[in-house]
């Protein structure tokens, strides 16, 4: 039975209008140093942002949603962010911001598999 590892996790949220505070969830974001992970995943759900705000741009909040993927793996072509260690990788990408995209609180936890716990972290945060 694989060693149980902690790991850090957090929630990306579309928030079409800010001053509303209504937001749906776009991602997971999660983060295991001892297993040297760091990847999010991200979805687009055109529908449920449009229900919260009809005019919203949807090609540049996907656009910007799936930088969060390319600075986790870090590809080279997502800029200096993702050249930055995992640990600075994860925690600037965590920062809080006030913009369409959000982040959650961080919460922790433990796995044996941290992409099967991602795997099923989106699911239910995301998907469900």
């Amino acid at each position: 039975m694989p060693a149980r590892v902690s790991f850090e996790f957090a929630t990306v949220r579309v928030v079409p209008r800010v001053d509303r505070e209504e937001f749906v969830n776009a991602g997971v974001i999660m983060f295991c140093l001892s297993r040297k992970f760091l990847h999010a995943r991200v979805h687009i759900n055109e529908a449920r942002w449009h229900a919260l705000w009809p005019e919203m741009d949807i090609n540049q909040i996907s656009r910007h949603l799936e930088a969060f993927p390319k600075i986790c793996a870090g590809e080279r072509d997502a800029g200096p962010i993702a050249k930055l260690s995992l640990r600075e990788r994860f925690h600037w990408i965590v920062a809080p911001r006030s913009t369409v995209i959000q982040i959650s609180a961080v919460h922790s936890g433990l796995c044996e598999s941290p992409e099967s716990t991602l795997d099923e972290l989106f699911r239910q945060l995301v998907l469900d």
